[in-house]
């Protein structure tokens, strides 16, 4: 679709700077990609910006914008499209003496975490994950010494709730590295291209900080297995890109990737081929169980009335992860305590468990003696 389909012509009202003919002095622009799919992995960007403002009124003269609207190429790249971020004045006509200001694309989509505060400690129970993660904190801490043979991706995998993005922290924590941490379903952007832009962004920004752990979340939701890709649409770019940045083509020492599912068997393949480790996170058992919960409960502005029984809330509380047992049932309980006044009793935790496995009524009093 072209510009001039696209652009709105009207004059909105009596303030309308095109009414008065007042051409437009500054038009600023960002690469915004293609609207249909399968057209091209990746942006044309701008590099002589000079050429491209010539270009750009040459193009698009006569055309009236605002803020908001799009702008499509007609001629070297047909039907790729620029976002109009800012015009002035508002709703004013393209002509020969506008100046273009061109955007850099967007990498502010992932946040750096340089020092994480998490500690292996933190992270209750999951010691053959931890065991496995030294052999990562080594390579991290000098990677120089393990050269083609470096654990460079890494997978982790299991039930939500059970650690996998505290022992990342950790693990980056340990090796006195930066952790950049984004969620996959952030790569997948409005134009095709955006998700295989964005990945290669990560992993230059990792290159400059290296060694350093990307760390991507929610993995499934971009490298799901290819039969499931009807029910999330095509981010076939995204696992392209991918495939390129963790086969190593273009070396990029100290860079370590670590994805994380819940949803391990729904990978795709082709990806899931490309770690060297799969690391396993569990539930926690009832032991781990009652750890947590006596961590966690040192940690309440109420202190425990002597009716709690973790012991026996550990034993009640089968198949609860880690995040369950903090979120569902502790915050749960201590909120409960804190609106009655008080200490946190048996019965706030009764309620709360009740509550937190779905039941409709309360369990039977005294449970937890």
């Amino acid at each position: 679709m072209r510009a001039k389909q696209r652009v709105s012509n009207k004059k909105s009202s009596k303030f309308d700077a095109a009414s008065k003919g007042i051409g437009a002095i500054t038009v600023t622009v960002k690469p915004a990609g293609y609207p249909l799919k399968g057209m091209f992995h990746e942006y044309p960007e701008p590099s002589e910006l000079d050429v491209f403002e010539f270009y750009a009124r040459e193009q698009w003269n006569g055309f009236i914008i605002k803020k908001g609207d799009y702008l499509f190429d007609r001629r070297m790249f047909p039907d790729f499209a620029f976002k109009v971020m800012d015009v002035e004045p508002e709703n004013s006509e393209i002509g020969k003496n506008t100046k273009f200001v061109v955007q850099d694309y967007d990498d502010d989509f992932f946040i750096p975490e340089t020092k994480p505060t998490v500690t292996f400690k933190d992270v209750i129970g999951q010691e053959k994950a931890k065991h496995k993660c030294k052999l990562i904190e080594r390579y991290l801490k000098k990677p120089e010494k393990f050269g083609r043979w470096m654990p460079r991706n890494i997978l982790f995998h299991g039930p939500a709730g059970t650690g996998k993005t505290m022992m990342a922290k950790a693990l980056a924590n340990a090796s006195s590295v930066p952790f950049l941490p984004v969620r996959a379903t952030k790569l997948i952007g409005e134009f095709v291209g955006d998700g295989a832009r964005q990945i290669h962004q990560l992993y230059d920004k990792a290159e400059e900080m290296a060694p350093c752990i990307i760390f991507i979340d929610e993995f499934d939701a971009v490298a799901l297995n290819r039969s499931y890709q009807e029910i999330r649409g095509d981010v076939a770019e995204i696992v392209n890109a991918l495939l390129t940045e963790m086969d190593g083509l273009e070396e990029r020492d100290g860079v370590c990737t670590i994805a994380a599912t819940n949803m391990l068997y729904t990978l795709d393949p082709a990806v899931r081929s490309r770690f060297e480790e799969e690391i396993e996170f569990t539930l926690p058992t009832v032991e781990e169980r009652f750890e947590i919960l006596e961590l966690y409960t040192r940690m309440f502005p109420k202190k425990l009335a002597k009716d709690v029984n973790l012991e026996a809330i550990a034993k009640l509380t089968h198949g609860f992860s880690g995040r369950d047992l903090v979120e569902k049932l502790l915050k749960n309980a201590l909120h409960k305590a804190i609106l009655s006044g008080g200490k946190v009793t048996g019965a706030h935790f009764e309620r709360a468990l009740a509550e937190a496995v779905g039941k409709k009524s309360e369990p039977p009093k005294g449970m937890f003696a």
